[in-house]
């Protein structure tokens, strides 16, 4: 039985609409890892492939011939990817971008649909550049950083600030992807397939009612889209970790039982030290896992049950995220420094996981100061600006 089976206990293809990831599916994309992280994005054949497993339309409103899975749902799907790459499983979790294009007009919104709901949304937020209001819309240039998935996006979304529009959450405007220019500049250690590079666009007009406010109020209105969305966009991210982190424990294991010490020291299996590092990072694992889906169930029932969520569960779906990010890269790093020389190879899987795993905890959504954050929503002070 897979990881997500044994520990979601449904496996995805119980969940209507999503197509069934199995063992053979997860070997292909591994062997691919080399391949996809020296192209620097993802082969188009494998965004399809994401495309035919129900990735994209996830979490698009069952109007539009969406399945509007639950959270946790989504969650899962991106953690089993993970398990075969982070670069698949980060460029996947942007199908929770849907969830963006929410607060966009509902007539735009069927315009977005049109030909049925597998649409790739991808952008970038960081910097906001200055857009100005002409006839027809807003004209928008500048360039933006880390604009993951976007190779492989139908269209695209750029953060503006718009004269006139005071401070609070940032605005997007969204275009056909042929609109935007693509510098090819995603350069790091991790999650090097995710085609993060930096987007420009040059005096494209993009129609008022083609933009929304990041985070701001749905247009839609069931319980999908009453999920706070900013705690989404850090979920998908850190699930990502867990992924990678069961990837990287299984890996260590495997290789512990099979392999003698050039040294004539005992196979990895019968070290005592190795045996009890396994059991730590299995158990802490496991444990950070368990409270993210919590809270995640937690927020989901309320919603259903038609009230709101509360601040002090927005701030446990970010604080279970940071913290499974963190768990994720420990876990790794210790199948890491287990492998002795033997990872320190390129080439190796667990050079890979433990890079990938590092990069996920980096990201601002999952940062140190998201702990503070946490902490002041649970002591009952004010929570700070952006937060939860």
């Amino acid at each position: 039985m897979n990881a997500l089976n044994a520990l979601s206990g449904r496996s995805a293809a119980e969940t209507p609409g999503i197509a069934p990831i199995g063992e053979e599916l997860i070997a292909s994309f591994r062997a691919r890892r080399q391949e996809i992280a020296a192209l620097g994005q993802l082969p188009a054949d494998i965004v399809a492939e994401l495309r035919r497993l129900g990735v994209y339309r996830a979490l698009v409103s069952t109007r539009y011939g969406g399945l509007e899975v639950s959270p946790a749902t989504f969650l899962k799907l991106i953690e089993r990817l993970s398990e075969a790459d982070g670069s698949i499983g980060w460029v996947a979790s942007f199908g929770v971008s849907s969830m963006y294009l929410a607060s966009l007009p509902t007539g735009t919104l069927a315009k977005v649909y049109a030909d049925g709901p597998d649409v790739i949304f991808a952008g970038a937020l960081f910097p906001p550049q200055a857009a100005a209001k002409v006839e027809g819309g807003l004209k928008v240039s500048g360039r933006w950083k880390f604009g993951s998935g976007s190779t492989g996006a139908d269209i695209i979304g750029v953060g503006v600030k718009v004269e006139g529009e005071k401070g609070g959450l940032p605005r997007m405007a969204v275009m056909p992807a042929s609109s935007v220019a693509i510098e090819r500049n995603w350069d790091v250690i991790g999650l090097q397939g995710t085609g993060s590079h930096d987007l420009v666009v040059d005096e494209v007009v993009v129609p008022e009612e083609w933009t929304f406010i990041r985070g701001g109020a749905p247009t839609l209105d069931t319980p999908l889209y009453r999920y706070p969305s900013m705690a989404f966009a850090a979920q998908v991210l850190a699930i990502v970790g867990v992924g990678v982190a069961r990837a990287a424990l299984d890996e260590i294991t495997q290789m512990a039982g099979g392999r003698a010490s050039i040294t004539g020291a005992p196979v990895l299996a019968d070290r005592a030290y190795v045996q009890t590092e396994i059991a730590k990072a299995e158990a802490k694992l496991r444990s950070a896992r368990v409270f993210f889906y919590e809270a995640t169930e937690d927020v989901w029932a309320t919603l259903c049950a038609g009230d709101p969520a509360s601040l002090k569960q927005t701030g446990l779906l970010r604080l279970a995220s940071s913290h499974v990010a963190r768990i994720g890269c420990e876990v790794a790093q210790t199948a890491f420094m287990l492998s002795g020389t033997t990872g320190i190879y390129n080439d190796h899987p667990l050079a890979a996981y433990v890079h990938d795993a590092m990069v996920v905890a980096q990201h601002a959504f999952l940062s140190e100061g998201t702990f503070a954050s946490a902490g002041r929503v649970l002591l009952g002070l004010d929570n700070p600006p952006g937060f939860p």
